[in-house]
């Protein structure tokens, strides 16, 4: 054996026992971590020939590559929708790298991680409060998940016209329908050969709405002619958490033949409150539905997961299967995620969420979500009433869509948003919203509280001082 992994081998528990406090360290202090960073590294550093081991080389880290390190899971990174990691998320992790499993299939030598898969999808449909008639798997993140369920929408969409997508390729163009898709459907299109422009954009329901007008959607199905289509929704826009209505497409898919996808990255979790689950009815009525658990799950990326309706599993095994390994036995027999998932090796994304469930349960969960919505209303009133400041959208859920008041300071939005984040206190992205430049800040993570509001509040308010904001 090379020596140093000789050392290292012997040195296995004191070396745990040092990336474990600094760890703690850093967990300890993520409330007072920046939120931004200007530091940076040379990048071109050269290879030590001999290796340091593990514990020189944690050293490095703590010295060259923590200072870029910026508190993402913290309570005031308010961009891209992303959440924290809890406890019991970081044991699950943490155990996955320890043990790592080739999480593939349910009956093999050599392994059958992915029980522990199919035992959380299940947990996951309890949850969210869906049928045992979804199939599911991890992956990634919601634009693989997208990307999966879309994928299997593009081969439902061939065989509707008696063709083997999978097989022969894409011929001719697919009938793609959608109001206010997330980048990722848009970037998946791209990736499955369909286009992504090839798509026919649906009217949103008219009054600061990102939701589908249900009436032009069923015009241009009936312009379609009975040919088929796929059904691009939403539970949870960018910018304002809109909802598409499920009850009304579930009742145009009683009247017309489509695949009806959703893209519930985040707003899926909706269902885990009394008071929100309201926005996801009729959602069991889809062919798939994309879900990100390193949202508001708050567990650590990369963890997201698809599903797709049990009826559905032979075009699925048709679209992923590898048919030239006999070795892997027959695909529709013998359930591996290899036949099922556009990765063959991954990792086993499932347990940081098996980990958290059973810690946390429907009631943690439920917690997590209301005290997201929560303190996006209170910034929502903050926003609302403050004079420097307009809303954009109403806050239907968690993402406050803002901007500063008035056309005259358009222009100073996205300098404004630059100083703001400098400051390190708080986290937000740009956007725009009905062709206005904006700001969002999204509520996900379980550890903000009233406090980390205020202290926001605090620090816009100084910045619309410092920079002379009329």
């Amino acid at each position: 054996m090379n020596p140093t992994l000789q050392q290292d081998l012997q040195d296995i528990e004191h070396i745990l026992e040092q990336v474990k406090q600094h760890g703690i360290d850093f967990l300890n202090a993520i409330d007072t971590i920046p939120t931004s960073t200007q530091n940076t590294i040379d990048t071109n550093a050269n290879l030590n020939d001999f290796g340091l081991g593990s514990l020189s080389a944690l050293e490095v880290f703590k010295q060259r590559l923590a200072p870029l390190m910026v508190s993402q899971a913290g309570p005031r990174y308010w961009g891209f929708v992303t959440g924290g990691a809890t406890p019991a998320s970081i044991a699950g992790d943490w155990l996955t790298t320890i043990y790592d499993p080739n999480a593939q299939a349910t009956k093999a030598q050599g392994g059958v991680s992915a029980l522990i898969e199919i035992e959380t999808i299940n947990k996951l449909l309890q949850l969210l409060v869906l049928p045992k008639s979804f199939l599911g798997g991890f992956v990634t993140g919601a634009t693989m998940s997208n990307f999966t369920c879309l994928a299997v929408a593009r081969q439902w969409f061939g065989k509707e016209l008696g063709h083997d997508f999978a097989k022969n390729g894409i011929t001719g163009p697919l009938n793609i329908l959608t109001a206010a898709p997330h980048s990722s459907s848009v970037k998946c299109l791209a990736m499955l050969g369909i286009g992504s422009q090839n798509f026919t954009k649906i009217k949103t329901v008219e009054g600061n709405r990102e939701a589908i007008d249900i009436a032009d959607l069923e015009q241009n199905i009936k312009n379609l002619n009975g040919q088929p289509f796929i059904l691009i929704s939403s539970a949870g826009t960018v910018n304002s958490a809109d909802f598409d209505d499920f009850i009304a497409i579930s009742k145009l898919k009683e009247k017309y033949n489509f695949w009806w996808h959703i893209d519930a990255a985040f707003g899926g979790f909706a269902a885990c409150s009394p008071k929100y689950k309201h926005l996801v009815n009729g959602w069991k009525n889809a062919d798939s539905i994309t879900i990100d658990c390193h949202k508001w799950l708050n567990v650590p990326y990369e963890s997201a997961f698809y599903l797709v309706k049990e009826q559905h599993k032979n075009l699925q095994v048709e679209t992923f299967q590898n048919s030239n390994a006999p070795y892997l036995g027959d695909p529709l027999e013998n359930f591996s995620y290899l036949n099922f998932l556009p990765e063959n090796s991954r990792r086993l994304k499932a347990l940081p969420v098996w980990f958290s469930l059973l810690a946390y349960g429907k009631q943690g969960f439920k917690d997590i979500v209301e005290n997201s919505v929560a303190r996006a209303l209170q910034f929502d009133a903050f926003i609302a009433n403050d004079e420097s400041f307009e809303l954009l959208a109403p806050t239907r859920l968690n993402n406050v869509c803002f901007t500063l008041e008035g056309d005259h300071n358009q222009e100073k939005v996205n300098s404004f948003l630059m100083h703001l984040n400098d400051k390190g206190k708080v986290f937000m992205t740009p956007t725009v919203y009905q062709n206005r430049k904006g700001i969002r800040a999204s509520f996900v993570n379980w550890r903000t509280n009233e406090l980390d509001v205020q202290l926001v509040i605090k620090v816009m308010k100084e910045s619309v001082l410092e920079l002379e904001i009329e």
